[in-house]
């Protein structure tokens, strides 16, 4: 494989959750592709939609040329608007023609992915007429993907993989963005330690440490008198993070102790997928 080694991990978690979402939705039957997700605004149809556009777009194919409905409820700014559109068009096609454009652009995916020799920086388009590198394209499909996967199956009621490449790849990039949740978007004071106690498929022990400029970073030490804790499982951290509840509805799968303003702010705070 010609594949650049830092891409591996990225393009083999999208391979194992595309082909995951291909095994849900191959036996669903016409009425089932209607049933709503977490997603809002989107259907199983939909949201098989806008992974087959996007992946279409990373193979360089142009874009539908389609004019949006106007009654579009969820669609509230240009970015929504951008990832509608690979979506509106398929609304109208059928369970047959969803399962087998999806195989055929896996198929085509994989194609591309064994023939891939560009190196991590190569400027790939990205959303709204934007360029990102490639390495941040892939990470930004992997992390797609899976938590599509997610979606499918908290919808047909179908739980696994939550512990799979793709799961790594989600966990790392929500730990990332936890510093900047805890001090500047949550307010944590400066001298402060919060630590994140996580449990499950995926089990990790995170502190996040403010420093006297009230600036954040995450290490995986265990702190001393913490200014707050929060016990939660793996799937409750990914689904709050990425938006698919909110604090209130799932209050009793966290624990928190210490400051309650402070762990109030934070899981306020908490989403940090677009």
């Amino acid at each position: 494989m010609s594949l650049h080694p830092s891409l591996q991990s990225y393009a083999d978690a999208w391979a194992h959750s595309v082909d995951a979402i291909s095994e849900l939705v191959s036996p669903l039957v016409e009425g089932e592709w209607n049933r709503r997700t977490p997603c809002p605004g989107w259907s199983v149809r939909d949201l098989v939609s806008h992974v087959i556009g996007l992946d279409c777009e990373m193979l360089g194919d142009p874009r539908p040329i389609h004019t949006l409905p106007r009654d579009l409820f969820h669609v509230t700014n240009e970015h929504q608007r951008y990832m509608e559109m690979q979506v509106d068009v398929r609304r109208h096609h059928t369970a047959p023609e969803m399962t087998s454009e999806l195989e055929y652009t896996i198929i085509r995916r994989n194609r591309q992915l064994r023939n891939e020799t560009r190196q991590p920086d190569a400027k790939v388009r990205g959303p709204l007429g934007t360029e990102v590198t490639l390495e941040h394209a892939m990470l930004n499909r992997a992390f797609d993907v899976w938590l599509h996967e997610q979606d499918l199956r908290t919808t047909l009621g179908r739980p696994g993989n939550l512990d799979s490449p793709g799961a790594q790849i989600v966990r790392d990039q929500l730990l990332a963005a936890l510093p900047k949740v805890v001090a500047k978007d949550a307010g944590a004071p400066a001298h402060s330690a919060v630590v994140f106690d996580v449990h499950g498929p995926m089990e990790f022990l995170r502190t996040v440490r403010v420093d006297a400029e009230g600036r954040g970073s995450i290490d995986g030490a265990p702190s001393l008198g913490p200014a707050a804790t929060l016990t939660l499982d793996w799937e409750t951290f990914f689904r709050l993070a990425c938006g698919r509840v909110t604090p209130e509805s799932v209050s009793d799968r966290i624990k928190t102790e210490g400051d309650p303003d402070l762990t109030t702010a934070i899981l306020r705070n908490f989403t940090v997928t677009p």
